[in-house]
């Protein structure tokens, strides 16, 4: 609030005080551009106040973008002195500034040094924006949010522009579900085996923000259909010990996280750990399919009744550590260890009806199925990086090696029981261990060809392998035992090298826009074995040629427009690929494809922010996506199969396609507003229209409209109590097979401050008035229909303790950079 009092002062005096003394035409400018002086990091909302020489009085003044840069005009002509201020940094006086007629000043770069204080002595509340709109991406500061605490990833997602989660947990981003995870900028496999777990699993106290970047520029890899989400987990620059401890006690989850950093002058280290487990919960559910055998020219009725009982745990720990070596040259590396687990098993009635066309019954089969599997994951990422900057600002030179090592490891069995006589007639058991490697070897360089000219190019080797062996045992009533099942058995062997270089340019055009062009060119080499296959088929290298292209234009103060285009592909991940045929469930079947295409995909965005200072943001965001090679889940009915050497009788097949093409037109729009200084809205909606053209089964091509819209409230009850409320609706929505069901859901959490503000206590319920969250899902294609229906557990209450700990020191460690004269 001091913060703010002092901008508001600031922004008053000028009002009551600036008394210009010659035409506008006539008066100079003021520009400059405020960053850290250690860190070089860009500094925004610092203020700028021009105070006249020989008067002292305030005459006009101004504010740090987040760029740092800054513009102050109709300066009449006159000798000034500048002052530069940002909340924890010293303030910085420039003496003597003379500005001419129709001429511009530029101060060029205003270095600021941190104050030396403690962190008891430190209240900062300043309220930097909820979400930040950059050139390129859109960050959320998920440290900001309340309902959230005690909570996973997924909640946190929710509230980010543009993005959705389903009940289960699935992410989409713009409409699209084929995203990039990162962590800290860097891939890990643990999101190749399922992400919904992974992210079900990482504590939202964990989080520091959470970056999207829906049109990545060439810089970033081509992978990620979607575009990119970018997890930012806390860590802390600052010298000094300090820390955090977050723990959470609820019906549904329970999480506990520790951070801890320690830097002395040119050396820190971080080190965390966090575990979360979410508690066993039962799903009842009930499944109809209907579907048709045209050669046997029979109906069968397949009815499922029963529930699943699911448990999900995660631990994630790491270390990081960095060094600066003579101001210019930076190392920094870590090493992260997670495990990610689900248990689940279950007990469904089955009933089978066989008629004819003319509806006599041919047989009656009841039966009892008792199911049970286990997914385990753990994962190791380690991580060197390099960085050289060099006199010149913003001259750089960035090495790193990336490496993500995962093991997985599935197990499953089944137990089909005839009723009424209670006998075992089919089991299966099965194993299915996997490996998954991925390796990135970067280079990147970027200089400054002018003052607002700057070309960044690099190049990048990524190594992608993948080992999955899988072996089943099938029940023998003959031998009263399993025996191995060579048919249901399978390994696979893929090994995929990509191989990238890039350019981009960031220029202005005069004074009409600013563009930020790039070109990114990739040679992809695969080399894979599946074992069942009949022949062993070499899938032939391919090229890509991955353009982008940001323009920005900055209407007025505040108001900016941007239009932005980019390329993308979607290689198939571990989970697509697995061919491991799960037969646990004999009439419901899935399967990996090792023989999926990668998508390929182009967008075009356009979108408008404005700033309306203290009232708040908004942001209106359109944009136009084609996909080509579409990859989605697909299921096919078979009245018979043969999967090895057994035979399967009314089943479905659950895998993932390349179904055909996809067409995307849809629109954004985010609001933060803050009527009062102790209220806050903020609205999440969105639009958009899908069509699909089935490939597979043509004439079974889909167009959709859907959308989804959320609503946030937040009041400030007094300095040390805040209350949030937050409300989330998806529409259902239409899929090439079928239709989706829509959800709705809602948040409130009371915080409250202890401790001198080192310490919070957080109470939170989610869907708190009703116990299951309904959900019918309709699939239907060539010879069946299929309609499911579940009743999830969704109500959670929960109480969050927080603890913040340690001093923060700054210490001026350059003060030849100090100086009120070295930056004119």
């Amino acid at each position: 609030m001091k913060a703010i009092l002092i901008c508001l002062f600031i922004w008053l005096s000028i009002g009551l005080q600036a008394q210009p003394t010659a035409h506008a035409g006539e008066n100079g400018k003021i520009t400059g551009k405020i960053v850290d002086s250690v860190t070089k990091t860009p500094l925004e909302y610092a203020t700028i106040t021009v105070m006249d020489k020989s008067s002292g009085k305030i005459l006009t003044g101004g504010a740090s973008n987040d760029a740092g840069l800054f513009t102050i005009a109709s300066v009449p002509a006159g000798d000034y002195t500048i002052i530069v201020e940002s909340i924890g940094y010293r303030k910085m006086t420039l003496l003597l500034v003379p500005v001419q007629k129709g001429k511009t000043v530029d101060l060029k770069l205003i270095r600021l040094i941190k104050k030396d204080q403690d962190l008891s002595a430190v209240t900062v509340t300043a309220k930097a924006r909820l979400v930040e709109n950059k050139i390129d991406k859109l960050i959320f500061n998920a440290e900001k949010d309340l309902t959230t605490a005690g909570g996973v990833a997924t909640d946190l997602l929710k509230k980010v522009p543009q993005v959705s989660v389903d009940v289960d947990g699935n992410v989409q981003l713009a409409g699209n579900g084929s995203i990039r995870f990162l962590i800290n900028g860097k891939p890990s496999t643990a999101f190749g085996s399922n992400v919904a777990d992974v992210l079900q699993s990482i504590p939202a106290s964990q989080i520091k923000s959470i970056e999207v970047i829906t049109n990545p520029g060439a810089r970033y890899d081509a992978q990620g259909m979607g575009g990119i989400i970018n997890i930012i987990l806390k860590t802390n620059t600052a010298k000094g010990i300090n820390g955090n401890v977050s723990l959470t006690a609820g019906t549904r989850v329970e999480n506990g996280a520790v951070n801890f950093n320690a830097r002395n002058k040119n050396i820190g280290l971080n080190a965390f750990v966090s575990g979360n487990t979410r508690l066993p919960v039962s799903t009842p559910y009930t499944s109809e399919r209907n579907s048709t055998d045209t050669v046997g020219k029979t109906n069968t009725l397949l009815l499922q009744n029963g529930n699943t009982r699911l448990k999900r745990y995660g631990l994630q720990s790491g270390m990081g550590l960095d060094w600066t070596y003579k101001k210019h040259n930076s190392f920094s590396a870590s090493v992260n260890y997670d495990i990610f687990g689900t248990s689940t098993n279950g007990l469904i009635d089955q009933v089978q009806q066989n008629s004819n066309y003319n509806g006599s019954l041919l047989n009656n089969l009841v039966t009892l199925n008792n199911t049970d599997s286990r997914n385990r994951s753990h994962n190791v990422d380690l991580s060197f990086n390099y960085k050289r900057t060099f006199a010149r600002e913003d001259q750089e030179l960035e090495f790193a090696v990336n490496s993500s090592i995962g093991r997985t490891r599935g197990n499953a069995a089944n137990e089909q029981f005839l009723m009424p006589q209670d006998s075992l007639y089919y089991g299966v058991m099965n194993n299915n261990p996997g490996k998954e490697n991925e390796t990135q070897v970067t280079l990147d360089y970027t200089q400054p060809l002018s003052e607002k000219i700057q070309l960044g190019t690099g190049v990048k080797t990524t190594f992608f392998d993948i080992s999955s062996e899988a072996a089943a045992w099938g029940y023998s009533p003959l031998n009263k035992d399993y025996l191995y099942a060579a048919g249901l058995s399978n390994n696979l062997q893929y090994h995929q090298q990509v191989y990238a270089g890039y350019a981009e340019l960031s220029f202005p055009v005069g004074k009409l826009f600013d563009v930020k062009a790039g070109g990114r060119y990739e040679r992809t080499e695969i080399n894979s074995y599946y074992s069942n296959a009949q022949q062993q088929v070499k899938k032939p290298g391919y090229n890509t040629w991955v353009p982008s292209l940001f323009l920005s234009k900055k209407i007025e103060e505040g108001q900016v427009i941007k239009l932005s285009y980019s390329k993308r592909i979607e290689r198939p991940d571990y989970e697509d690929l697995n061919p491991f045929v799960n037969t646990s469930d004999p009439k419901n079947i899935t399967a990996g494809n090792p023989y999926l295409l990668p998508e390929l995909g182009q967008r075009v965005e356009l979108s408008y922010s404005r700033d309306i200072g203290n009232i708040g943001s908004v942001i209106l965001t359109g944009f136009y996506r084609h996909n080509q090679q579409d990859i989605q889940p697909y299921v096919k009915y078979y009245p018979s199969l043969i999967v090895g050497d057994s035979t399967y009788y009314n089943v479905s097949v659950s895998t993932r396609e390349n179904i055909g093409t996809e067409n995307n037109t849809g629109l954004n729009i985010f609001s933060d507003l803050h009527p009062t200084a102790k209220l806050g809205l903020r609205t999440n909606l969105s639009f958009f229209h899908r069509k699909i053209i089935n490939a597979i089964d043509v004439g079974q091509s889909r167009t959709s409209f859907n959308y989804r819209m959320n609503l946030n409230v937040s009041y400030q009850f007094s300095p040390l109590l805040a209350g949030e409320f937050f409300g989330n609706f998806n529409s259902a929505r239409n899929e090439v097979q079928g239709r989706y069901p829509s959800l709705t859901t809602y948040s409130i959490a009371m915080r409250k401050m202890i401790w001198h503000k080192k310490g919070s206590v957080a109470l939170t319920a989610t869907n708190p008035f009703n116990e299951y969250v309904k959900q019918q899902l309709d699939i239907n294609g060539p010879g069946f229909t299929t309609t499911t229906i579940r009743k999830i557990p969704f109500r959670s209450i929960g109480i969050n303790f927080t603890w913040k700990f340690g001093k923060l020191e700054f210490k001026n460690e350059h003060k030849e950079e100090g100086s009120d004269m070295n930056n004119l």
